[in-house]
């Protein structure tokens, strides 16, 4: 555990290396939560509709992560993943030019009791 998502714009495809964005994002997770290098999934998931902000007519991108992870984590260690995932945003993602990124990171409980998860070798 955790469970990772990371929602990408469009035009963000092929502009970063999701594999080693994937990787820094589960380093981290050990690190801050002491989450197990084994349970950390990342999936990427690149969203279709594009971003629209307010009023805005310039053209809007976003990264959006979120972790679902089991309850027992301090609020202190919440907010240094969140932090942490942040900065590793701006390090390996960036916009095109003239388009102004938007980034995001939530960490939401899951209940313990009812998740599940196996693995089926092929």
């Amino acid at each position: 555990m955790p469970q990772i998502s990371v929602d990408y714009s469009p035009s963000l495809d092929g502009s970063f290396d999701r594999r080693a964005l994937g990787l820094a994002i589960n380093r981290l997770a050990v690190e801050t939560i002491a989450a197990k290098p084994e349970g950390c999934k990342t999936i990427f998931r690149r969203n279709e509709p594009e971003v629209v902000v307010g009023e805005s007519e310039r053209p809007e991108v976003q990264v959006f992560v979120q972790f679902a992870i089991f309850p027992g984590r301090s609020p202190e260690a919440k907010t240094a993943l969140t932090e942490g995932v942040l900065a590793l945003l701006a390090e390996h993602v960036a916009p095109a030019s003239g388009e102004r990124l938007h980034l995001a990171v939530d960490v939401r409980d899951m209940d313990r009791e009812v998740y599940r998860n196996t693995a089926i070798e092929g």
